[in-house]
Order: C-alpha cells, then structure tokens, then sequence
C-alpha cells in the first residue's frame, strides 16, 4: 500500500497564517469584523491567528477589541498603541507581532472581505510568489474624491517605481513572513510596500488578484483628497530610497558634480577673458553664477558625505520602530485557531 494513504489531507495542510488588522476609530466596526473574519476563516486549512492593532483610538475601539478578544479565544492577540501613530505604524506593530509562516493584511472598515484571505493563499502558494497584492477592480468608493485619484496615483507609482500594479491602496495582501520581516515600514510606507518589497525580492515574485470590495457601512473614512498631494511626495521619497538609500552620497554626490563642472567652465571662461583678452570681469553676472555654483556643488558634496555616514550609522545601530505600544495580548499566551 501506498504510504501517503496513512496521511489523508496532509498535502493539502497550509502554512500557518497571521492576519493583521490595524484599526482607528472603529468601534462600530469591530463586532461584525471579528465575526466575518472567523466565518471567512472557516474553511481554511491551516492554523490561524488574528492580532488587531488599536492605533490609539478615542472612541473605545481598544476596549471593545479586549473583550471581544477574551470572549473569542487566545487566537485573538490586541494590541493597542500609546497614541495614534498611524497606519503604518500599527501595521508594523503587528507584523513584528505576528508568528505565521504567512501574514495576511486588511483594512478594519469591513470595505475588504476576509473571505478572500484563504483564496489569495492558494494563489500565492500555486504561483509561488512572496506577496499578492489585492485589486480592487470594482471599487466601491466615490468616483471623484477617490477612484480617479487612485487610478492617477497607480499609474504614476508604477511608470516611476517599475512595479506596475492596479491598485497599490488595496490593504488586502497577503506575504511571505521572511519576505515582509525584510521591509521595515515607516511614516507612510503602507501606501507603496510592494515597492519596498521590490527592494529585497525579485519584482516577478510580486502579483495581483481581484478581491471584492463593499461599501462602508459604519464609521467615516479617514481618507480625503488631501491624501493625493501626501503620495506625491511619499513616491518622491520611496523613488529616492529604492536608488539611493544604500547609496545617498551617489544621489547627492552627482548633483554636486554638476554644478562644479558648470561653475569650473565658467570661471575657465572668465579667466580666458580676463588674462587672455585683458578685459574687466569684477562686474559680469557670470561670475557671481559661477561662484554661486561652485559654492552649491561644495555644498551637495559635503551633505552627501554626511549622507553617506548617516546611512552607515543607522544601519550598524539596527532597526528601530516609531511606535510605542501601550498594552497587548500576552504573547507567552497566544494561540492558534486549529483547522
């Protein structure tokens, strides 16, 4: 007899998955969250565990996460930041929290459906990816605060970054433990972390899927228009740190150069018509654009060394995170929920 007979279904075990969930100001949300997040989870074939980041709520989100959590089971891990930080921060609070082999993503505003989670880990498993971002192809959200944004905001996000995806702003993702832990994210990083992951994994090992997506129904979004000029200058800074945050003095270093070289031409220049051609240059608007010139490139030379020590500084110092949490889940505690 074959021996794989004696392990029924064991090929079809999954590795074992943590879903974050970063919450703020959504009290109203976290009953119904937590009930289709089990009911979601239901058919999954693997163990699973659900930690929910309070980030510093006022309206008793926290509070009602801890009961809810006790009434559900040790699976159920809370943490809650001292303030709010914002959502990168609580996302980051609970990936280093997370144990799973796999870690799933999504919004607290019950917009995303948790039932797509065990779907988007066969994909990821079957395409062997590290991480699969979702695709809000039929977003329910209004068209021209939110939609025609995002769809600009995409298209420039992958012309500049060469990571082409539709939808960048879908929370819904699922990854590679090793893969994400790789990625340290800070201020507004959630926004563009399949371009932070494209620094540490192959871009090819990086897809999309559609998901569905529902129409708010409790709380207000804490999104507006004014996101779009933020993720402007979030890719300015993600675009600067994916070719150059190794190497800043290269980024610094090469402006410097050229506008040595335009000053060291001028002033070669003046200094042919002044020893050369006997003519008077005290009064010559060039020389004051060479001299200033030659004083920027001094500058950017000088701010890329910095730059450059800075770097090496903060990496030989390690990793260190912006947010401080206020309470959590026992961690010697935690659980899984068994399939």
């Amino acid at each position: 007899m074959s021996s794989s007979t004696a392990t029924p279904g064991r090929a079809e075990q999954r590795p074992r998955l943590s879903i974050v969930i970063p919450l703020y100001q959504e009290i109203d949300n976290v009953e119904p969250l937590l009930t289709r997040v089990h009911e979601g989870l239901a058919g999954y074939r693997g163990d699973w565990e659900l930690i929910c980041v309070d980030d510093g709520s006022r309206d008793g989100t926290g509070a009602r996460l801890r009961t809810w959590a006790e009434r559900l089971g040790s699976h159920v891990r809370v943490i809650q930041l001292r303030r709010n930080f914002g959502q990168t921060a609580a996302m980051q609070a609970g990936l280093d929290a997370a144990r799973g082999e796999l870690i799933a993503t999504l919004d607290g505003d019950l917009q995303n459906d948790p039932a797509d989670i065990p779907r988007l880990v066969d994909e990821l498993l079957e395409r062997d990816l590290d991480l699969l971002q979702g695709w809000r192809r039929r977003r329910q959200d209004d068209l021209l605060l939110r939609k025609i944004p995002s769809r600009l905001a995409n298209a420039l996000i992958g012309r500049v970054t060469g990571v082409a995806l539709h939808d960048y702003g879908c929370s819904l993702k699922v990854y590679r433990a090793e893969v994400i832990r790789e990625v340290r994210l800070l201020g507004e990083m959630h926004r563009f972390i399949p371009v932070w992951v494209a620094a540490v994994t192959a871009p090819e090992r990086i897809g999309e899927t559609e998901v569905r997506h529902q129409a708010r129904q409790f709380g207000v979004s804490k999104y507006g228009i004014s996101r779009t000029f933020r993720v402007l200058l979030d890719l300015l800074a993600a675009f600067f740190f994916l070719r150059f945050g190794a190497r800043p003095g290269h980024f610094f270093g090469s402006i410097g150069i050229f506008f040595g070289v335009l000053g060291a031409l001028m002033m070669t220049h003046l200094l042919v018509v002044k020893f050369v051609l006997g003519e008077s240059i005290g009064q010559r608007p060039l020389l004051f654009t060479a001299i200033l010139f030659l004083v920027v490139s001094i500058q950017f030379l000088t701010t890329g060394v910095l730059a450059e020590l800075m770097t090496r500084t903060f990496y030989a110092a390690g990793e260190h995170t912006h947010h401080r949490i206020r309470w959590e889940s026992d961690p010697e505690a935690a659980g899984w929920k068994e399939s």
